[in-house]
């Protein structure tokens, strides 16, 4: 143990007080964020998806008693190098010709690097299938060595993800994404505040339209965070201020919270409302890609604790998989908003020789999106 003396787990700024946590700003802007689990920060969500929709009037030119056009709505989940099933998906659906402009749509963890160019539209496609069918492990990350486990924060340095990621979203893409938002549409990016121990929706459309000279910044940051597996990726280290004093946040992987998100309750509960009233709000579709399968195929497993311990957190996280998407389901249909649910079946049988192994991440996307590319069969309820 003497021999790890000289090596030193990274320093940090002071974590904001626990009091304090919903005072925390990063950029100033007023919406940058929400969390779903604060009951104090529902009325503003409530109120920047109902200025979402004036903003939606405005652009079609309806008046406020004007009927909404229907709307699509869309999630994409986590699963690491499983996310190359929901962008071959996205990819296909336009090849199909029906693909629709969505409303809203959210990404967690490899979801997060999705969801901003479906969010744009087709355009984007074929940076969509770059981002998934052209890079290898060394675009991903670069390994410490199992020592890091010991004296560091992550077995691995997300570097290479950054710089990936930095790659795809540049200026260009951040204009497309405000556009999108001025139009009355939203991205949520969703994180995990880990100090804090709750979710954190990025508004990513709010940020990017703010005009801010860190919004690009910010965005790249988030993005990477989203996709940061604990333990495995470095943590990233957001600076915000609180009354004008600096502190730092720690954020992981989305994913940590929930696999996958939709919308608010709050949201889905002022929607059954005008209905119960006898208004007729436009009819919703809500579609979730769900980066992964719906069962585990399980095998032996190694009387060592490292292996012991990858596969109870991949069990821990397949299941959360599913319950989120169970949740969310019970939502739509109390909400009266369509559910289509998209996942990895057993008829993919190609296996990966390492994580990010280029041929599996080809061979998914190719799967995806041949099945999009014929009219996705999608399940309107999960299976028993």
């Amino acid at each position: 143990m003497f021999s790890l003396a000289g090596c030193a787990i990274p320093r940090r700024v002071d974590p904001v007080p626990a009091a304090r946590v919903r005072n925390a700003q990063v950029l100033g802007v007023p919406n940058e964020r929400f969390c779903v689990t604060d009951p104090h920060d529902v009325p503003r969500i409530v109120e920047e998806f109902n200025e979402a929709g004036r903003r939606q009037r405005r652009r079609f030119g309806l008046g406020p008693r004007d009927r909404l056009p229907d709307g699509h709505i869309i999630a994409f989940s986590g699963g690491g190098d499983d996310g190359a099933f929901g962008a071959g998906l996205a990819c296909g659906w336009t090849e199909h010709g029906d693909r629709p402009e969505f409303t809203l749509a959210t990404g967690t963890s490899t979801g997060a690097l999705t969801a901003p160019m479906v969010f744009v539209g087709p355009r984007r496609d074929p940076q969509l299938r770059a981002a998934y069918t052209e890079i290898t492990a060394a675009d991903v990350l670069t390994s410490r060595g199992l020592l890091a486990a010991l004296v560091d924060d992550a077995l691995a340095d997300s570097a290479p993800l950054a710089r990936t990621i930095a790659r795809f979203m540049d200026d260009a893409l951040l204009a497309e994404i405000a556009e999108g938002y001025r139009g009355g549409r939203q991205l949520i990016i969703n994180t995990t505040n880990l100090d804090a121990q709750r979710p954190v929706g990025w508004n990513i459309g709010a940020i990017a339209a703010s005009g801010h000279p860190r919004a690009l910044e910010l965005t790249r940051q988030v993005l990477l965070a989203s996709a940061s597996v604990p333990a495995v990726f470095p943590p990233v280290m957001i600076d915000v201020t609180v009354d004008g004093r600096p502190f730092q946040e720690m954020h992981v992987d989305g994913g940590t919270y929930a696999q996958a998100f939709l919308y608010p309750p709050a949201l889905g509960e002022s929607r059954a409302e005008r209905i119960r009233a006898g208004l007729t709000p436009p009819a919703v579709t809500a579609y979730i890609v769900r980066n992964g399968r719906l069962t585990q195929s399980g095998g032996p497993v190694p009387r060592r604790a490292f292996t012991i311990a990858e596969r109870a957190i991949s069990t821990l996280l397949g299941a959360s998989g599913v319950n989120d998407i169970f949740r969310i389901q019970a939502a739509t249909q109390r909400h009266d908003i369509g559910f289509r649910l998209a996942n990895i079946d057993d008829d993919f049988t190609t296996t990966a020789a390492e994580s990010f192994d280029q041929d599996y991440l080809r061979a998914l996307f190719d799967y995806g999106y041949g099945k999009a590319r014929q009219g996705y069969p999608w399940k309107h309820t999960l299976p028993p």
